[in-house]
């Protein structure tokens, strides 16, 4: 459903400052043209009464890998368009799909059918560029990661897969290891996002590699190290580093199980809205019913149980990817982290956009912006997506 004006009012619209109750807001070809506290005059367009709903800018999750069944690594077309439509329908607008450690032959398929589906995809959440999670990381933390593929930088294997794909926006490593800091220039230098994950470095470690461009935490508190003792002597680990450098973000599964709600008050309480983004880190089991699943490529991935809403590892020793929605991490925020929902709507929108430098045209309901939007009531249940300005869900349960 496509239509080139389209005007949404009564609603209560949620800036990066403030709620303008009974406001509207015009979209034209595709961009928003004008937020207003007022009922705007337009008459030649679609008309969306929000009945007193939430309208927000729409969800940006920048760490997810699958949803609907599918995970990207199945490297299948239908896989990567399902996975976009099926986090529409819970308010994700934009995404980057994220791989995980795997062969060098797999993550080019990947990366190769991200370039296809990208061009074909105008029904589920727009792709941000490509997110690789993987292999250059510490076996010590690699949590559901296949320890077959987990190794050191590999600069000739790096450097080719960069320069033959340029939809990659962001690589996440750990930045103790040997020629990873090195890989961070690398990436900074080409405007690709270096993050730190799956590490077990120590403060010095990370003050150097925040200096070389790991300027954002991946799953924060996910398989990372807190103080730890070598030799009787404490170490601060990567979770007390990305609190005490101001400038570095960081990236919560708030599913109110990865990190329980203490832990979401606390990251909120020192890292603060502009700096903490929300993401699903999603599984192939997001949107379906619980089970047993696979984490990774059908093909080669790990089998896990899916139940009390996460996914573990098939002796239940530790998680094993996430299975949460876009809406659910806003909701979890408020009710149980006690955020205000203006934050909430930030920690979702605004601040992965700036993340990843797309804040310009993204994240916020500002004139001149993508129409990315999303309807939702009081109890954050999604009634209806836009993407550029194209209704891609409406819940017809809401009518």
């Amino acid at each position: 459903m496509n239509h080139t004006n389209i005007k949404i009012f009564n609603g209560k619209i949620i800036t990066p400052n403030r709620l303008i109750e009974g406001g509207s807001l015009l979209i034209s070809n595709g961009r928003i043209v004008e937020v207003s506290n007022t009922n705007i005059e337009a008459d030649d367009a679609i008309q969306i009464d929000a009945a007193g709903k939430y309208v927000s800018p729409g969800f940006i999750d920048i760490h997810v890998h699958g949803g609907g069944g599918h995970d990207f690594m199945d490297n299948t077309l239908e896989a990567f368009l399902t996975i976009a439509k099926t986090h529409a329908r819970y308010g994700t607008t934009s995404m980057t799909p994220t791989t995980l450690s795997c062969g060098r032959s797999d993550l080019i398929q990947t990366l190769d059918l991200y370039k296809i589906a990208h061009a074909i995809n105008t029904d589920g959440a727009q792709f941000l560029g490509m997110h690789i999670e993987g292999p250059y990381f510490s076996m010590k933390q690699k949590g559901a990661q296949d320890g077959r593929y987990i190794r050191e930088p590999d600069p000739e294997e790096y450097m080719q897969i960069i320069s033959e794909h340029d939809i990659i926006t962001r690589w996440s490593a750990a930045p103790e290891l040997k020629g990873a800091v090195a890989f961070g220039r690398y990436l900074r230098d080409r405007g690709i996002l270096p993050a730190i994950a799956h590490t077990d470095a120590i403060y010095e470690e990370v003050l150097e590699a925040y200096e070389s461009g790991y300027t954002h935490a991946t799953h924060f508190y996910s398989c990372m190290s807190g103080v730890s003792r070598r030799n009787a002597f404490r170490y601060a680990g990567v979770i007390e580093s990305a609190y005490l450098i101001d400038g570095m973000s960081v990236e919560i599964i708030a599913d109110g199980i990865h990190l329980p709600p203490p832990l979401l008050k606390l990251v909120y309480k020192i890292k603060g809205a502009e700096k903490t983004a929300l993401v699903t880190d999603a599984m192939r089991a997001a949107g379906m019913p619980s089970g047993e699943s696979i984490l990774g490529s059908l093909k080669d991935g790990t089998r896990v149980i899916v139940e009390d809403d996460v996914a573990k590892l098939p002796d239940r020793s530790a998680f094993a990817g996430s299975v949460a929605t876009a809406d659910s991490l806003v909701r979890n925020m408020v009710r149980m982290a006690d955020v205000p929902l203006i934050d909430a709507i930030k920690m979702i929108s605004l601040t992965p956009a700036t993340i990843m430098n797309v804040d310009m045209k993204k994240g916020s309901l500002t004139a001149g912006k993508d129409a990315d939007v999303v309807l939702f009531d009081d109890d954050i249940r999604i009634d209806t997506t836009i993407i550029n300005g194209k209704i891609v869900y409406k819940n017809n349960d809401n009518v």
